[in-house]
């Protein structure tokens, strides 16, 4: 006897989908977290991309907004972090749009971008202390959220 009486059986000309070993792929449950996570990540990733086109706005309009920092290490002038989260912002809003859309590239655009802006705020913390220590969690989230989630094939 060739079959096992529990294996599936698959018909003539159609293939069987594997199904991962228990522990070895991801369960529904975390195929749908992931997916929504996906979405969510989306949008974070272009508001995030847009208050980050404001932040850097108002650091080159009006410098006064924001408190100086005396002895900082990575200390920069204040126009430098606006044209610095401007740029940043206008590419972290366009790879928003795109990972909504569903693009590939975008996802690891996304995680790139995400990368950068953490770093980012992690060198403004001085300036604004808790904006940036929200804003990392947000891009961890992202990262997060963008590196997990595996779309199903299309067929």
């Amino acid at each position: 006897m060739t079959q096992q009486p529990h294996a599936p059986q698959s018909s003539a000309g159609t293939t069987a989908t594997p199904t991962p070993a228990p522990g070895l792929g991801p369960t529904p449950t975390e195929n749908a977290w992931a997916a929504g996570g996906v979405v969510f990540a989306g949008v974070l990733m272009l508001m995030n991309g847009i208050l980050a086109i404001l932040q850097g706005i108002s650091l080159l309009a009006k410098d006064d907004v924001w408190t100086r920092v005396g002895d900082y290490v990575y200390k920069m002038n204040l126009t430098g972090w606006g044209v610095i989260l401007l740029c940043l912002g206008a590419l972290a809003a366009v790879t928003g749009a795109f990972i909504l859309r569903g693009a590939a590239w975008a996802r690891m655009t996304g995680i790139f971008l995400a990368s950068l802006s953490m770093l980012a705020q992690f060198l403004f913390l001085p300036y604004a202390p808790v904006w940036s220590v929200i804003m990392i969690g947000i891009d961890f989230f992202v990262i997060w959220a963008l590196a997990v989630y595996r779309p199903q094939a299309r067929a």
